[in-house]
């Protein structure tokens, strides 16, 4: 597979990039490298001597590796960044690219089932080493974490009256693929908010299948620890659950409470944000429907 813009379209690519105030010489890492937009507009603005580490534990992304000496791609989950930039003999950075979710590839290939659009077996893994899937989420699962995930995850208020339902159908006969998934789930899929509650119920999903929860939050903390002085983070999220995280850990270093004050009330945080979070405009919008959801925000370690 060549890398197309069908891949992949990079989201706030000049937004994204300008954010991590490119030194020529500077050492980079993007850690969603997908189709390689966002690392080619970085390599375009780094010198000779300038180094970018890209991740991806999309085996589909890896072909899209780039010609550059100045590159190289590491094939794991970005919740390793620590472990395998070291291996690499890199200890510090000068900046960090994360653009979360679902790349529009993995949405358009059907057999990865995470699109609303195509009947296929239940997976949504992001990499094929991952050892769970979908089908084992909605086969396996007791009815207490299929509430979980629908509650915290699909942020649906109905998680318990969703998970009966799952359990009862799957005592039948297995829940085998999307459109089996559909017709179990068809009393709370009403014509006009179908896709809307859909789509909802397949992040849940996705994101326990892939814990891209916990894998966001061991990110977050090994990136604050292997960025310079000044080195920049630079992260775009799509929904509420990854974006309250970024939001909360790039304005104090914390997922939840608040940081411990000195005597007089003073207390430090690890970074200073850069500007005010960013939307993309309409026109990119119009061009690529994937960025309407899309939320850039940046920070710079102290």
């Amino acid at each position: 597979m060549t890398m197309t813009m069908e891949y992949h379209n990079p989201v706030l690519l000049k937004e994204t990039v300008d954010g991590l105030n490119i030194k020529p010489d500077g050492i980079y890492v993007d850690v969603t490298f997908g189709g390689g937009g966002h690392s080619k507009e970085i390599l375009s603005r780094l010198g000779e001597n300038g180094k970018l580490f890209g991740f991806d534990q999309d085996e589909d992304a890896w072909e899209n590796a780039l010609p550059d000496e100045r590159f190289t791609l590491i094939q794991e989950n970005f919740r390793y960044i620590k472990r395998f930039l070291r291996f690499n003999g890199i200890k510090k950075v000068d900046g960090i690219l994360a653009d979360l979710g679902v790349s529009s590839h993995q949405f358009d290939v059907a057999e990865r089932g995470f699109s609303t659009r195509f009947d296929a077996g239940l997976d949504m893994r992001m990499s094929k080493k991952n050892v769970l899937s979908a089908f084992q989420v909605v086969n396996e699962y007791d009815e207490a974490n299929l509430k979980r995930i629908f509650y915290e995850y699909a942020e649906l208020s109905n998680a318990p009256a969703i998970a009966r339902v799952i359990i009862e159908a799957r005592e039948k006969e297995a829940i085998v693929n999307t459109e089996d998934l559909k017709q179990v789930l068809a009393r709370f899929l009403p014509n006009h908010k179908a896709h809307k509650i859909l789509a909802q119920i397949y992040q849940g999903i996705r994101i326990e299948v892939n814990q891209e929860m916990e894998a966001l939050k061991e990110f977050l903390e090994q990136s604050l620890e292997i960025l310079n002085e000044g080195g920049r983070l630079s992260v775009i999220s799509y929904h509420s659950l990854e974006d309250r995280l970024v939001k909360r850990f790039m304005k104090n270093g914390l997922f939840e409470g608040e940081p411990e004050r000195d005597f007089f009330g003073r207390f430090e945080v690890p970074f200073k944000l850069i500007g005010k979070m960013i939307i993309p405009s309409n026109e990119e919008i119009k061009i690529n429907n994937r960025a309407r959801s899309a939320k850039l925000r940046i920070a710079e370690k102290k």
